[in-house]
């Protein structure tokens, strides 16, 4: 198994993005931490973890609390005997579908504020185990819209592009520790829409599109006219997180199905 004896932290962990990850780390081998502001559906994902041979345990983590976040990684680290893996999966409060000049600047600045606060935190936290040990694995998630410049996506765009220069300042920092630092850009995940993480792209209800039109939208626009999977990115995640990706660090793993190509 990739991830077998690893300690994985998952901040966000009952969403869709969390969850999809901490399935395929626990399928991985990876005893997996599951942290999240609320209890209840942090224990539904660690009730179907646990059911399919996973270990797993939650704890109820604001991951803007400084205080929190950092009592949090001091106790699973002291638990678990460190932390291997980190990975933020915590939604931003996104606005989409509304232009810029009708935009309110708390709207517009609330994602940017939120994710740089909690990338931050829960990356520092993670990191001053992981130096100590002389290794581990830090992760974060953007999408397609911190690369081309799209209309009525709110702060979407800049929150993706300040979380990846943050994540490669933290790699230039860690990296003689044995620290990496990577993070995983897709296009919308449709399968998320449920739990309100909204496809980053230029429609929305402001175009009277339908759900059904909006992904079909989003389709076409990529080279292999489908969208990124939960499976696949939870897949991938795995495999970014264990040592066969020893060499990657700084960079993020394009998973746009050609809608961003390679740079």
């Amino acid at each position: 198994m990739l991830l077998e004896r690893k300690n994985a932290v998952i901040y966000g962990g009952a969403g869709s993005v969390g969850a999809a990850v901490a399935r395929a780390f626990a399928r991985e081998g990876a005893r997996v931490f599951l942290a999240g502001r609320t209890r209840a559906t942090l224990d539904q994902v660690a009730e179907e973890l646990s059911g399919s041979g996973g270990s797993v345990e939650t704890a109820e983590v604001d991951a803007l609390d400084q205080r929190a976040v950092d009592e949090h990684a001091d106790a699973v680290a002291a638990r678990a005997g460190g932390i291997d893996v980190s990975f933020n999966a915590i939604s931003h409060g996104d606005v989409h579908g509304v232009p810029l000049l009708e935009l309110s600047l708390e709207d517009f600045a609330r994602p940017i504020t939120v994710a740089m606060r909690s990338q931050f935190l829960t990356t520092r936290a993670a990191a001053r185990h992981m130096t100590r040990q002389g290794s581990g694995v830090i992760m974060a998630i953007t999408a397609t819209t911190a690369r081309p410049a799209l209309p009525e996506v709110g702060g979407t765009g800049v929150t993706f592009d300040a979380i990846e220069s943050q994540c490669r300042q933290w790699a230039r920092e860690l990296g003689p520790h044995g620290v990496r630092v990577v993070w995983l850009q897709t296009t919308g995940l449709p399968e998320a829409l449920a739990d309100g993480i909204h496809p980053a792209y230029g429609a929305g209800p402001a175009d009277g599109m339908t759900r059904a039109e909006l992904i079909a939208w989003m389709r076409r626009s990529t080279q292999l006219n489908r969208l990124t999977s939960l499976a696949e990115l939870g897949d991938v995640a795995a495999f970014i997180a264990s040592d066969h990706a020893a060499a990657m660090t700084a960079t993020g793993v394009n998973l746009t199905c050609g809608h961003v190509p390679a740079r």
